[in-house]
This record gives structure tokens, C-alpha cells and sequence, in this order.
């Protein structure tokens, strides 16, 4: 038997692969299914299941094109409804891979159809479980982002049921289970999970505040709903996609065109749509392209994506690193972004080799801020906009900060006052980037831009609230 986690980092996803006796099975697979087919010919297996635990909204699952490209079949929980050909297993069906098995639990609770699947090994042991988005590693799966799919539900009826779908199924297995989960920190599809993307049923039952022993259902109705933000715009478009079916990504990749400097200002002249720059922040604010929003490849790339351009049917007119294009294709589609209409040809610098016009942002250091605060007249404070979360922002920032998390940046961009200059600041550089690359395309310019963001800052004499343990502050 083999067991294998694939983590993705920039979505915090895992999804698993598990052989036993020339057959294979594979949970929750992302969209980009090649490395799967690879991996299912060196190890000379035939993939006999895709499973999925239930219809995810954070990004679109492989399941369909790693079907078709494998003939394995595709397998739900009870409840699931699809517009493609798929199982929905019954609660407590097992399936056969090789010499192991897997167990269908159904776990409603963050979605109706969510389920976990036991895998016991050629002995019949349970060994391990693979719980998707019901049970991560120090949290469990956020309740409220079914709501509407599940007709007029409401967040506190799904807490409800995860309650007891934890209670009856999940903590009734063996401390020693090994548990799997879907995400980890970095996702938000849960509000406090760890960085570990391993644990046991015997440690979360210890250290995971939703499995108290004493807890009442109502004391975990309060807690796991308490805090939560609202989900990212394209979170329900995913689902979509998920059920109903999606472009091939291959197809999707096919359609892409590459642009000269002439064509590309063309073609984002008059756009319906969004120019944007997936370079590091640093070579951004140096150049780029006028009204171009700028989110780094180099880091959560896709999720804020989503979370900025929100519409997965959105134009896409791209900047990039030459050699990255695919890697960032790739990442886009993770998410349900496929209308990528074209990338610059040559990157940046053909653009500026072309006598294009350019633009840049005013980014200082964090010491350079400093001796700035320092030579101020006496009395005059200078003003800040943190863009970090609000729990960021409450554990530390710097003193008399405005709070204007970056995901808001719709609701609160218009409340700015371009005649008062301001600066502009994140936990590391990258979201304070984005931030000023959509407030200076919406006109704001009066503005400075901290490079290294609140780590830098922390090692300035730049004046800062005391630090509160963000465990306190959400206690």
C-alpha cells in the first residue's frame, strides 16, 4: 500500500494518492491532471476511482479531465448531483483498491454532500482518514458556504450537522488513525488551521477546539460561526464548475495568444476586462503598464485572483516573467480562470523597447520610512493604511493605522482622500503591491508603498501598538 499527499501550496490543498496491488485511487485531484497521469504510468497502475469529498469552492477539481484521460470513475457522497457521469456511493459503501479499501462516511456539515473516506489497510485495519473540508488539522470546515445550494439551509443548521457528523463518525474511530486532511493554513475555507497537513485522530480529539469532549452543540455553533468572513466572490462559481463541468484545461491553454507590443495595446484599449502583471512586486513598482494590476506569481497568486478579479469569465490580458506562462496558466485554472485572451510577447521589456508608455509606483524602505516619521514638525503624525487582516492588524501595526483589509478593497478604495498623502503597508510587500497597483488604476496616486511591508517595519523605530498573541485575540 501507498499513500501519498500531494500539497499545493498556493492553494494550501492536499490531494492524495493511494496505490495498493497494481490499482489506484485518487482523492480530490486538482485540475492540472497531467503529473497524475505520470505518476500513474511510472508506478505501471491502472486508476480505478477519483473520489471526491464533496463539491469544493476554492478551486476546480481534475476530476473530470483525469477521468477522461484514465476511464476511472468518478465517486460522491450521498446528496451529490452532477451533469456528468459519476457514482454517488451510499453512506458506509466500501470501494476495493488492490488489497485495501475505502469506506464512505458521510460527514455533512460544510457542504450536505461532504463525506470522509476511511481507508483500512490489507488487514482490514483502519488506518486512515481522508476528510476534505470537514475536519482540518486544528479547525474544521467553515459552515456557511452552502447556504444558497442547499436551499434556504442556513449556517447555523450546517453547524448543526457537522456537530454531529464529527461526533458520530469522525471521533468514534481509533486515536491512532492517521487524519488527512484537504487543507491547511492559508485556506479559507476554515479560520484557524494549522500548518501541520498530518495529525491523528487521538491528537485533534486533544488540541482541536471543535472536538472538545464537554462541548455542547451549541457552544460549537457559536464557536466554528463566529469571525467568519464573507467567502470569496468566485467561491460560488467554482461549485458551479465543479458540478456542472468545466473547458479541458488543455482547451483552455489552446485558446491563449501571444501578442507584440502593437497587438497587446491594441487589443487592452477600449478592455472590457483586466491587465494583469504577475511580476514580483519590486520589478512592478519599478515599470509597468499603465492601469496594469499587479499580482505577484510568487505567492498566493491564484486565490487573490479570484478574490480581486472575482469572475471567472473576466478577459485576462497578462504581463509576465518569460518562461512562467505555463506555470501561471496552470495556477489560474486551479481556479476556474479561463478566459486568459493573451499574454505580451517579450514581457515588459518589449513593451518598453517599443517606446509604450510606462508607469511606476513610489515604494521607499522600511528605514527609509523611518527617517521620514522622524522628520516630521512636531505634532504631525503621518497616516497608514495597513492592508494585512484584521486579525494581523490586531495582534500589531503601527500605531493609529487605518485597518483596510486588502479583500475590501471595493468597498473601502472610494472613503480615500487623494489630497492627504498616506503609506501603504502589508505584512511582507506583496498585498500592500496589489492594493496600490488597483488604487492608483482607480486615479489615487498620493500614496507611498512600503517595501517589505510590517516585517521590515517591526525593525524600524517606526512607533507600533504592543504585540497581542492573535490566539488571544480571537480568544
Amino acid at each position: 500500500m501507498k499513500i501519498e499527499q500531494i500539497y499545493t501550496g498556493c492553494l494550501a490543498q492536499g490531494a492524495y494518492y493511494i496505490s495498493s496491488d497494481g490499482e489506484a485511487a485518487i482523492i480530490d485531484p486538482l485540475r492540472d491532471y497531467q503529473p497524475y497521469v505520470d505518476t500513474l504510468e511510472k508506478d505501471k497502475v491502472k486508476l480505478k476511482y477519483i473520489f471526491e469529498t464533496h463539491f469544493h469552492a476554492d478551486f476546480v477539481s481534475g476530476h473530470i479531465d483525469l477521468g477522461k484521460a484514465t476511464g476511472a470513475k468518478i465517486v460522491y457522497g450521498p446528496n451529490a448531483q452532477t451533469s456528468y457521469e459519476a457514482e454517488v456511493a451510499r453512506d458506509g459503501q466500501v470501494f476495493s483498491i488492490g488489497k485495501v479499501q475505502l469506506k464512505v462516511l458521510h460527514t455533512p456539515g460544510h457542504t450536505m454532500e461532504s463525506s470522509s473516506f476511511l481507508l483500512m489497510d490489507e488487514t482490514g485495519k483502519e488506518h486512515a482518514l481522508f476528510t476534505g473540508d470537514t475536519l482540518f488539522i486544528g479547525d474544521v470546515g467553515r459552515p456557511d458556504l452552502a447556504q444558497k445550494v442547499a436551499g434556504g439551509i442556513t449556517q447555523e443548521d450546517l453547524a448543526s450537522l457537522l456537530f454531529d457528523s464529527l461526533r458520530t463518525k469522525i471521533m468514534t474511530l481509533p486515536d491512532d488513525v492517521t487524519v488527512y486532511p484537504g487543507h491547511g493554513a492559508g485556506s479559507a475555507c476554515g479560520k484557524k488551521m494549522s500548518k501541520e497537513t498530518v495529525s491523528t485522530i487521538g491528537k485533534q480529539k486533544n488540541e482541536n477546539y471543535a472536538l472538545r469532549v464537554n462541548m455542547t452543540k451549541e457552544e460549537f455553533i457559536k464557536e466554528v460561526t463566529d469571525g467568519l468572513l464573507p467567502p470569496p466572490a468566485y467561491f460560488g462559481q467554482n461549485v458551479d464548475m465543479n458540478k456542472n463541468g468545466y473547458l479541458s484545461i488543455d482547451s483552455a491553454h489552446e485558446q491563449v495568444q501571444y501578442l507584440d507590443p502593437a497587438q497587446f495595446e491594441t487589443a487592452i484599449n477600449g478592455l472590457k476586462g483586466v491587465v494583469l502583471d504577475s511580476r514580483s512586486a519590486g520589478e512592478f513598482s519599478k515599470k509597468h503598464i499603465p492601469n496594469s494590476i499587479n499580482i505577484g506569481l510568487k505567492g498566493s497568486f491564484a486565490p487573490w485572483v479570484g478574490d480581486i478579479v472575482k469572475d471567472v469569465t473576466t478577459p485576462l490580458y497578462i504581463i509576465a516573467d518569460e518562461g512562467t506562462e505555463e506555470e501561471l496558466l496552470d495556477r489560474l485554472s486551479r481556479v476556474g480562470f479561463d478566459h486568459v485572451i493573451a499574454f505580451l510577447k517579450g514581457g515588459i521589456d518589449s513593451w518598453v523597447n517599443a517606446n509604450k508608455e510606462v508607469d511606476s509606483i513610489n515604494r521607499i524602505t522600511a528605514d527609509a520610512l523611518a527617517q521620514k516619521i522622524e522628520g516630521l514638525p512636531a505634532g504631525k503624525n503621518a497616516l497608514f493604511v495597513d492592508v494585512r487582516k484584521a486579525s494581523e492588524y490586531e495582534a500589531e501595526h503601527v500605531d493609529e493605522a487605518f485597518s483596510k483589509p486588502l479583500a475590501a478593497i471595493n468597498e473601502w478604495f472610494s472613503d480615500i482622500d487623494d489630497n492627504e498623502h498616506f503609506y501603504l503597508y502589508c505584512g511582507g510587500g506583496y498585498r500592500s503591491m496589489i492594493a496600490a497597483s488597483i488604487l492608483q488604476s482607480r486615479g489615487i496616486r498620493n500614496f507611498t508603498e512600503i517595501e517589505g511591508g510590517f516585517g521590515a517595519i517591526a525593525q524600524t523605530n517606526v512607533p507600533k501598538t504592543n504585540f497581542v498573541c492573535p490566539s488571544k485575540v480571537h480568544a
